[in-house]
């Protein structure tokens, strides 16, 4: 496995922790999780997506991003106790829609569905005539 995907692993999984454990923002809220995280090739930054139940709008997506983004220098600070790279790659976060885009995706897919069935329907009727 890459150097950049074990950091990028062992950085979403300490950056969950923190969250859970340390973080004591109101506007962050106990339901955000950290879905993925990407780390530059050189370390210097780590791409941090989250996503959160209790998010319902744009502005509150962006309050919850300038909070964690606001608290990166804490993040990387409790980062760089918990391992011993000799740097910590700095964390920027980003708002991870996969939540929004599951039920939209889902509604495609049944249209879809629903739209062949209607069609092998009308070439099961027209089709007998052929």
């Amino acid at each position: 496995m890459a150097r950049d995907l074990r950091v990028g692993d062992f950085i979403r999984d300490e950056i969950a922790q923190i969250l859970h454990r340390h973080m004591r923002d109101p506007r962050v809220g106990d339901f955000v999780t950290v879905n993925d995280v990407r780390v530059s090739k050189d370390l210097s930054y780590a791409e941090v997506y989250v996503s959160s139940l209790q998010v319902e709008d744009e502005q509150q997506r962006e309050e919850l991003i300038d909070v964690l983004n606001r608290a990166a220098g804490f993040f990387r600070s409790e980062l760089a106790k918990r391992h011993t790279m000799r740097t910590t790659p700095k964390p920027r976060f980003h708002y991870d829609d996969v939540m929004d885009r599951g039920p939209r995706l889902e509604e495609l897919i049944g249209r879809a569905v629903a739209s062949d069935d209607s069609r092998l329907s009308e070439d099961g009727e027209n089709g007998d005539a052929a």
